[in-house]
């Protein structure tokens, strides 16, 4: 695990961008793109081999995410047909079979982890323990700037929870945009 975390990072302090994409527009757009790092959100058993492929002729280092794929299961064998079938240099995944399954075949693996509130981040480590990633990716990454992206697309009511532990997480919900916010930290229910 050491050494392909060691090269997740490698990559990524040359350029810390990783360029997601989700459809064939994204896949023409990332060949043109400085990001050396691309993680695939899209495709089926039918068009991934030709996607990868792709990427790897522009000499990127491509990320599957496997959970996203059509006409795959939520099976380890969707790892097996990737290593086996293409060039793909990782996989991501929220599953921790799936996880697990691209270190069994050499791959290298993120584990996506989508923290809605202190339940998910609570569970995190043990996650993490249990799968054995490379590296993980944290979904909101930021949540005040995905607060003010939300706030900027409606003029609903906006509640920001999950993670909001203190003074400064509660200004800064604010600021970006919120107009309450949910915790379940006492400590926050006092101010």
């Amino acid at each position: 695990m050491a050494d392909e975390s060691s090269r997740i990072s490698d990559v990524m302090s040359l350029h810390p961008v990783i360029a997601s994409i989700k459809d064939e527009d994204g896949l023409r757009a990332v060949l043109r793109a400085p990001c050396p790092v691309v993680f695939v959100l899209f495709g089926s058993v039918m068009t991934i081999q030709g996607i990868v492929a792709t990427l790897k002729n522009a000499e990127k280092t491509v990320f599957v995410d496997v959970d996203l794929l059509d006409g795959f299961s939520s099976k380890p064998i969707a790892v097996d047909f990737l290593k086996a079938h293409t060039q793909t240099d990782g996989v991501l995944s929220s599953k921790t079979i799936m996880v697990k399954a691209a270190k069994a075949a050499g791959l290298m693996a993120v584990h996506r982890l989508f923290l809605v509130d202190s339940l998910s981040y609570n569970n995190v480590s043990k996650q993490v323990k249990i799968s054995e990633p490379d590296a993980i990716m944290i979904l909101p990454g930021c949540m005040p700037r995905v607060l003010s992206w939300v706030r900027a697309d409606t003029n609903l009511p906006l509640i920001a929870g999950g993670l909001v532990c203190d003074k400064e997480d509660v200004m800064a919900a604010l600021n970006a945009g919120a107009n309450a916010i949910a915790s379940s930290n006492r400590g926050v229910w006092l101010m």
